[in-house]
């Protein structure tokens, strides 16, 4: 799994500082204080003066960061690009991705993962300055859901400095707004299921509530994004149970049969044991009778 970065769309406010200690020669009483507070708040200062010097450094080096990473964002793009059109050439790849994912497959409803089988691109784009946000994009053939052929979602900083985002609204067909499952739709669901079933994935596109803390979002950036491969391949965990319990059973009817053979075997055993004890009492009768 990829390491997850840290979150691009954290508030820009700066570590607040402690205000400086006051000089040995701003107090009156600081000139009476004995030796070891004189050292101690000496030491405070210069503690404080250090601090400014690795706070100045921090705040340098986020900046290079952010070029660093703004570099290499560019050289990657060649390669996503050349990815989307390979896995272009797989059928499912995205919902069978998102589906192996146990984050988002906690999110997916049936009907989700029927309309996002007609899901066949996945786009990251993180905006010129990083640190302002990303888009993420979804691209979908013709399908019985809606009429949009992209549906993107953006994370950004607004005026303030505070996250926020805002998505493409989707145009539902009639009947088929998956964000207004009836309860009646639910619970079919969740029987065949045997679980309750979530709200709809698109939810996500109309919920804007908490753009700082998108969960969602952060994990399609920075899990799923940078390798989808490693969940496309994510072997069907229902399959490989099944095929368990199949040999399971068939090592249960093995031993079945060969208690059975040893029953028989007991049986042929003790009716040789009788037969011959038959023929020991007939031959100690006629004895006797000699």
């Amino acid at each position: 799994m990829a390491p997850k970065r840290q979150s691009s769309l954290l508030p820009q406010t700066k570590k607040p500082r402690l205000p400086p200690a006051p000089k040995l020669q701003e107090t009156s009483t600081s000139q009476h204080l004995p030796k070891g507070e004189k050292e101690q708040q000496e030491a405070i200062e210069h503690i404080d003066e250090v601090q400014n010097e690795i706070d100045r450094l921090n705040e340098q080096a986020s900046e290079e960061i952010v070029k660093v990473e703004q570099k290499y964002n560019k050289l990657r793009q060649p390669f996503f690009q050349k990815r989307s059109e390979l896995i272009a050439k797989i059928p499912n790849f995205w919902v069978t991705t998102f589906v192996n994912h146990p984050q988002v497959s906690a999110l997916l409803g049936e009907e989700d993962e029927e309309a996002l089988h007609y899901l066949t691109r996945v786009e990251v784009t993180e905006l010129e300055d990083i640190k302002s946000g990303y888009r993420i994009d979804f691209y979908f053939d013709e399908n019985p859901y809606f009429e949009n052929k992209v549906l993107s979602k953006e994370f950004h900083l607004n005026e303030s400095g505070d996250p926020s985002s805002k998505s493409t609204e989707i145009k539902w067909k009639s009947g088929k707004d998956l964000t207004k499952r009836s309860s009646q739709t639910q619970n079919k669901a969740s029987r065949k299921r045997q679980h309750e079933e979530p709200e709809s994935f698109f939810t996500w596109f109309t919920d804007h509530s908490d753009a700082g803390a998108d969960e969602l979002g952060e994990v399609i950036k920075d899990d799923i994004w940078p390798n989808p491969l490693q969940y496309y391949l994510v072997p069907d965990m229902d399959d490989e149970e099944g095929e368990g319990e199949e040999d399971d059973d068939d090592d249960d009817e093995e031993e079945e049969e060969e208690l059975e053979d040893i029953d028989e075997e007991g049986d042929e055993d003790e009716g040789e044991d009788e037969d011959d004890d038959e023929g020991e009492e007939r031959e100690e009768d006629e004895g006797e009778d000699d």
